[in-house]
């Protein structure tokens, strides 16, 4: 076991393409058509108008600026649907009570981060801005001060396991496009890529994807893309279906792995060894403004289709919504299957309880139950799987029954 870890922990969020903005955007308002240019019109207008406005560089910069000092223009409040957002962003990492494998169904695209609000000012930002695609993303970096010494000796503590060090714990770069899902009478569709290195990448990672990095090599940092998933979005369909394909995060969960996304700079003990990500499809529907259902299969946790061990996974999950979206209850079973013993093949299930108090305080409490079976003992090295955790067996037992 580790050393009783006491440890002080800093981090410093330097947000590079994002941050947090009050500018909002109506993701179905959609720019007016150009004028067409009259025989009065002289190519040359243009280029000298052009040559006026200010670089890109210039543009960032004031983005930046006015976001800082919080003097960001804003359009007008844009249209939700459903009960009203009970929390604010920021401070909160969300406005809605969070949860996986879907957008927030019936809630705006509002972030405008200063990266995109300076192409938005520069040639072609209508033709940007209409796409909705967006590029952002930010460096976090920490430290802590412990009484374990050498590497990883934190652990099983989360993120920060390099006791009494500096660490690049992420440098990430999105692209992304999210569905309208305020309107519903027609379809539309959203995309997400996300890459992400550092010192994260090691929990992370799922085997068969560029898992090399950690299970053979063991390297220290590592690139990693934590989500690579379409969205496909029916408004039809009761109050919103959309379905997710790809590569997503886990769906419950108060924790997250994304810095913004996240409560605190560590981590829960248990949320170490949770699952992470999964690869396959979930179908998210909201019946109305109480009621939401997701169901879904995938590969297993944090395991690609393609690699050894995978196995079909189903995942169940249901929201209700009370009080005004001052409350909710987020039942999932996120992982179940024949429960023996793999990369991470965790039986989970979740029950979390989100409850508002005023607009400055809330609670969010999380029960859950996971296990494996026919894990091998953790003396038992030939049989454990590389970097997936062992069971403490009784004396005698070559594999044993492991809860958490």
């Amino acid at each position: 076991m580790p050393k009783t870890i006491l440890s002080f922990v800093v981090t410093t969020l330097l947000i590079l393409l994002s941050s947090s903005s009050t500018l909002a955007e109506s993701p179905s308002a959609q720019p007016g058509p150009e004028k067409a240019p009259t025989q009065s019109t002289r190519p040359e207008t243009t280029d000298r108008a052009d040559t006026k406005r200010p670089g890109f560089l210039s543009r960032l910069l004031n983005a930046y600026l006015d976001d800082w000092k919080g003097t960001a223009p804003t359009e007008s409040e844009p249209k939700y649907r459903g009960f009203s957002p009970p929390e604010s962003s920021p401070p909160f990492p969300w406005e809605y009570w969070p949860y996986g494998g879907s957008p927030t169904i019936g809630a705006p695209d509002t972030t405008e981060t200063p990266l995109m609000h300076a192409l938005h000012g520069g040639p072609g930002g209508d033709a940007i801005k209409a796409s909705r695609v967006k590029v952002y993303g930010w460096v976090n970096a920490g430290f802590n001060v412990s009484s374990s010494h050498d590497d990883f000796n934190n652990a099983p503590a989360a993120y920060y396991v390099i006791p009494n060090s500096f660490q690049l714990d992420q440098v990430t770069l999105y692209i992304d496009r999210k569905p309208d899902t305020v309107q519903t009478d027609h379809f539309d569709w959203g995309f997400r890529l996300t890459n992400l290195y550092g010192l994260d990448y090691r929990f992370t990672t799922s085997k068969g994807i560029f898992s090399n990095q950690l299970i053979r090599d063991n390297q220290k940092y590592g690139y990693d893309p934590v989500m690579a998933y379409v969205d496909l979005y029916w408004g039809q369909v009761a109050q919103g279906l959309n379905v997710r394909i790809g590569r997503y995060i886990s769906l419950p969960d108060i924790e997250a792995q994304l810095a913004p996304d996240n409560l605190t700079y560590s981590h829960s003990l248990t949320y170490t060894f949770d699952a992470y990500t999964q690869t396959g499809i979930v179908a998210t529907l909201k019946w109305n403004d109480h009621w939401l259902f997701q169901l879904g299969f995938s590969a297993g946790n944090d395991i690609a289709p393609w690699a050894s061990g995978a196995k079909p996974t189903l995942t169940a999950c249901a929201s209700y919504t009370w009080n005004s979206g001052g409350d909710n209850l987020y039942a999932c079973a996120n992982s179940i299957n024949d429960g023996n013993y793999g990369y991470n093949n965790l039986q989970a299930y979740y029950l979390t309880w989100y409850h508002k108090f005023s607009p400055s305080w809330f609670i969010a409490t999380e029960a859950w139950y996971m296990y494996e079976t026919n894990v091998p003992d953790v003396g038992n090295s030939a049989a454990l799987e590389p970097n997936a955790n062992g069971a403490f067996c009784d004396p005698g037992q070559d594999k044993c029954f492991a809860p958490e």
